[in-house]
């Protein structure tokens, strides 16, 4: 999809300096957790791309938002309410959900976004899902105890914290893997998938930079 606007339907506290926004989903848009877009808005020179959290686009669509206070432009975003409008185009990425029955999602910092989108299409498809999720300051609370007490397995560990006891339980031959955040966590995510027996070469990575 081109540089299309949309309307924005909420905007939500999701932890601290963390926010989702949901956006009404435009005709032709179609796209998959895990997938990502990029917004823009009137006035501010700089865009930003932003991972889907939900876990589907039908109808209204979400990203998840760290709040940088000295940012461009994650404030800007903060102070949207419902019936403003940004500039949305995408989706891009290829990492994203395609129907796995089992899905284990390692996500560092932001990349819980896609992390819980993934696990609850997963989920809602009658397939299998664990969490494990680094972050000094853990946000989307919420869904991730619903994710819980709906029979995911959610693991939300310290930034010291080691990965690989964590990952070794939940990874099986069936498994797909998927790793979401910074550098410094794809190279921990992928040592502990190799540490607990997987393949990192199967797993689909997206790099936040």
């Amino acid at each position: 999809m081109d540089d299309t606007e949309v309307a924005v339907v909420a905007v939500e506290s999701v932890g601290e300096d963390a926010i989702a926004i949901d956006f009404e989903t435009p005709e032709g848009f179609d796209a998959q957790p895990g997938q990502f877009v990029k917004v823009a808005l009137d006035g501010v020179e700089e865009a930003r791309f932003y991972t889907i959290s939900s876990p589907d686009v039908a109808g209204t669509f979400e990203i998840t938002v760290g709040i940088d206070p000295e940012g461009e432009v994650g404030p800007e975003l903060a102070d949207l309410a419902a019936g403003d409008t940004v500039t949305v185009s995408g989706p891009y990425g290829d990492a994203y959900y395609e129907g796995e029955d089992r899905v284990l999602v390692l996500a560092g910092g932001p990349g819980v976004g896609p992390a819980i989108g993934i696990a609850e299409r997963a989920l809602d498809e009658g397939g299998e899902a664990a969490i494990v999720y680094r972050d000094a300051a853990p946000i989307h609370d919420d869904r991730l105890t619903e994710l819980n007490e709906r029979g995911a397995s959610v693991a939300v560990v310290a930034p010291s914290s080691p990965l690989a006891s964590s990952v070794e339980p939940e990874l099986t031959d069936d498994t797909q893997v998927f790793v979401y955040g910074f550098a410094d966590f794809l190279d921990d995510a992928t040592a502990a998938v190799e540490a607990a027996g997987g393949d990192p070469e199967d797993a689909k990575v997206e790099n936040f930079g």
